[in-house]
């Protein structure tokens, strides 16, 4: 078994022990990923996060997961995208990199990814890829802690953006 691995598929109903929400500042739900993650956890989930009190972009909240398969939910905020004059790709380095510090904070084994900020934030999904790849990537290097971190794309459109990025990243296992 590969640490990282790209996958294509729901992200609702992967068995890790933590999914990453890509949501909005308010933590109370929106739409694409974050709607669905709150319509399959249920209202629990919903109530966990008005408790939290929102999310700065770039950084991570832990919730437990309700009725998802996984045990529990990072909340991550990435940038919208303005252009790429307003620090959206240090930001979004820094969402994926909260989410993988605050899984191993809480001893978070496996952990599944969507891809930050590429929907209703705009953010350009080849360059997203690169970002998630090489912050993942880095990170492992330097973790032996998480066991298996998945990016789990919706379509095979964005999966293969995804493969294209892991195989340009230099030195990749």
């Amino acid at each position: 078994m590969n640490r990282f691995e790209i996958i294509t598929g729901d992200l609702t109903t992967v068995s890790t022990q933590a999914i990453v929400n890509a949501a909005n500042n308010t933590l109370l739900g929106g739409g694409g990923v974050d709607g669905a993650i709150h319509r399959a956890a249920g209202p629990e989930l919903l109530e966990e996060c008005r408790t939290l009190g929102g999310c700065p972009t770039g950084q991570a909240k832990l919730t437990r997961g309700y009725q998802l398969p996984a045990q529990y939910v990072i909340h991550t905020v990435g940038p919208i995208w303005q252009g790429g004059e307003a620090n959206e790709e240090q930001l979004l380095h820094q969402a994926y990199l909260s989410c993988l510090q605050l899984a191993v904070e809480h001893g978070i084994k496996t952990v599944a990814f969507p891809s930050i900020s590429t929907g209703a934030y705009h953010f350009p999904v080849n360059r997203a890829a690169e970002i998630a790849v090489s912050t993942i990537l880095d990170f492992l290097k330097t973790d032996d802690t998480l066991e298996q971190v998945l990016l789990v794309c919706h379509d095979e459109r964005t999966a293969i953006v995804y493969h294209i990025a892991l195989d340009q990243y230099p030195n990749k296992r």
